[in-house]
């Protein structure tokens, strides 16, 4: 639904209200499709219920993104070791065409900072989920992908306060090339950077939100 990925890039803000008329407005849906639409952003724990305060979208915070991190690390990297070693021939095909389409619109995107847009946020994520596919936990995967969705907010925040290029095709190339040679070792250290790395960029765009403020 379009509300939820407005909540994801950042349009409705962090601890903003989230009003079940000006929803309406918005995206032509009456209150109670809408208000299922927000108690299951509440269960994915992107949106917030208050029975005084109503709807409002959950807060980012480095606290909060370092628990995301933490959690990430914990569950994606053995997801990632099982997935190589069950992995099949099927598994690598989805991974490489995976990769090939993020390249591709990597390859559309004008230089210098930018937002980061739908599509590429949808291709990034189908390349990330498609390197843990093959781990034979289905509850693994699916706890792995609501961590990746609640880190996809840090990820625009960064992106919104970005100041030089950042392009991350040389990471995902390097990570893919891993999990194709099914190198558990050198795969699971790459994608620890490449979580690890997110936490930092956003870590500092946030130094340089106050920075800005004060």
């Amino acid at each position: 639904m379009a509300l939820r990925q407005d909540v994801l890039s950042g349009r409705h803000a962090p601890d903003g209200k989230l009003k079940l008329d000006t929803l309406q407005a918005m995206y032509g849906f009456s209150s109670s499709p809408l208000r299922e639409a927000l108690n299951r952003l509440v269960q994915e724990g992107l949106v917030i219920a208050d029975e005084r305060r109503g709807f409002r979208v959950t807060p980012i915070s480095p606290a909060d993104l370092a628990d995301i991190t933490k959690m990430r690390l914990m569950l994606d990297i053995p997801a990632l070791t099982e997935s190589i070693q069950a992995g099949d021939d099927a598994w690598e095909a989805d991974i490489v065409a995976a990769f090939h389409r993020l390249e591709k619109i990597e390859s559309r995107l004008p230089q210098g900072p930018v937002v980061l847009d739908a599509e590429w946020s949808q291709r990034h994520r189908d390349f990330h989920l498609s390197m843990i596919g093959a781990c034979p936990s289905e509850r693994q995967r699916a706890w792995s992908i609501s961590l990746f969705d609640q880190a996809e907010r840090y990820r625009h925040f960064a992106a919104r306060h970005r100041t030089v290029p950042k392009k991350k095709d040389d990471e995902h190339r390097a990570l893919m090339n891993a999990v194709l040679r099914r190198d558990a070792k050198t795969a699971t250290v790459l994608l620890s950077e490449h979580i690890s790395s997110t936490q930092a960029n956003v870590l500092a765009a946030f130094k340089r939100q106050a920075q800005a403020r004060a």
